[in-house]
């Protein structure tokens, strides 16, 4: 009779090692962060070691005598590895592996475990992996141990995972073949993103930091059932739902991964297509965890990550989402957007506000009509009803008298023949 053996994923103990190059509290908030990220990797955090530098050390990252605390600390707490809270280079990532004796990771390899996690989706998948090849191709001679362990851990899974032995060559080939299957689902994107434009539906892309609470708020306007959990990046592949505003105009709501600090750029470039959406949407909901105390932070990663990805000269929401959560008066500043709402996207305080706001948005951007409209063409009025709002619609002897609202390139086509 064969014999089951249970195997249980050892958890890591880590320490968390950090270089000042700031203020002490930005260095702090850094690494509390990490450790949340590592956290979420499944790893415990025994302790934390920050090192003030005017620069990282070019061979190990840390000074000598902060490595010779690191041991110290290594020996005395138990732990199975450390993690930077930068990412590393070959060298670095070598260097400290062999005078530590230990794992190193740095917050970039962390990252990258969590988004394998969390790919449910093809499209995630694939950029996941990706990413995480294009990381370890790059350090294939710097990665030493690390990457020949046969064990789990931080690092060590995701989809699609080759054999550690792999080569240069055959990553690179295994990236081109991934780049050519991102790109069917770019072009497949695009030809969703063309339907939506020639149906004149406004489009709204919800971005912000990570557990701001953007699948809460789609979850809370449209029953979407997205995954909601107080962790970072518990959702990574983007969902698109309808939401029918209160003056009747139907808006898509596109829910995106969340922005970090330090974010690799590997994953910026894998997971461009999906945060694209907020490049080709008409109105940017920029959602910020009012109750966190980085708050202007993590505004600022925001904006910085958008820049990257050229998304600008759109009209911005920024809702403070978690307002239950926070005490005193509720005065927030965000000086990048063209309106704020403070809400609780888990109680639903302010959610009608916000959607009034995205009405008066979309309205500014508007033709009115006021016109008689013969009755044989009353397809037009069927796509006034589809694509803008219908104020009146009048059936008279002379014909059908309509006053509506309605996009630019809508009003353009009905005026097509000179018919307006």
């Amino acid at each position: 009779m064969a014999v089951i053996y249970e195997t249980d994923e050892e958890l890591e103990k880590v320490l968390l090692v950090g270089v000042q190059l700031g203020t002490e509290e930005e260095a702090q908030r850094s690494l509390e962060e990490l450790k949340e990220l590592a956290k979420t990797a499944g790893a415990e955090t025994l302790g934390k070691v920050i090192q003030p530098r005017d620069n990282f050390h070019p061979a190990t990252y840390i000074g000598k005598g902060k490595i010779e605390e690191v041991r110290e600390l290594i020996d005395t707490l138990g732990a199975t590895g450390i993690i930077c809270d930068d990412e590393l280079s070959p060298a670095q990532l070598k260097n400290l592996e062999d005078v530590l004796g230990t794992k190193v990771m740095d917050r970039t390899m962390v990252i990258l475990d969590i988004f394998a996690s969390r790919a449910n989706t093809s499209e995630g998948k694939i950029q996941v992996e990706m990413a995480q090849l294009k990381y370890r191709m790059t350090r294939l001679s710097g990665l030493g141990t690390t990457l020949s362990r046969l064990g789990g851990g931080i690092g060590t899974r995701g989809p699609g995972e080759k054999k550690i032995e792999t080569d240069r060559r055959i990553i690179r080939e295994r990236v081109t073949k991934l780049q050519r299957e991102l790109e069917e689902v770019r072009n497949h994107r695009d030809i969703q993103r063309q339907k939506r434009s020639e149906n004149s539906t406004p489009v709204v892309a919800i971005v912000g930091y990570t557990n701001a609470g953007k699948s809460t708020l789609l979850n809370t306007l449209t029953d979407a059932g997205v995954l909601s959990e107080d962790k970072l990046f518990a959702t990574l592949d983007p969902t698109t739902r309808a939401l029918k505003l209160p003056n009747g105009e139907k808006v898509l709501l596109t829910d995106t991964v969340g922005f970090i600090r330090k974010l690799p750029h590997n994953l910026i470039e894998a997971f461009k297509s999906t945060l694209e959406e907020a490049k080709y949407a008409d109105i940017i909901v920029h959602v910020v965890d009012a109750s966190n105390p980085d708050r202007d932070s993590h505004i600022k990663t925001v904006y910085d990550t958008l820049a990257q990805l050229k998304v600008g000269d759109k009209p911005t929401v920024t809702l403070f989402n978690k307002c239950d959560a926070c005490e005193g008066e509720l005065v927030f500043k965000d000086l990048n957007a063209d309106k704020t709402v403070n809400i609780s996207a888990k109680t639903g305080m302010g959610l009608m506000e916000f959607q009034e706001v995205l009405q008066d948005i979309i309205m500014e951007s508007r033709v009115h009509i006021e016109h008689c409209f013969a009755y044989n063409e009353a397809g037009k009025i069927q796509m006034i009803r589809e694509s803008g709002q219908l104020i009146k619609e009048e059936y008279t002897a002379e014909g059908i008298e309509v006053e509506a609202y309605v996009p630019r390139d809508v009003y353009d086509r009905l005026a097509k023949g000179g018919t307006l």
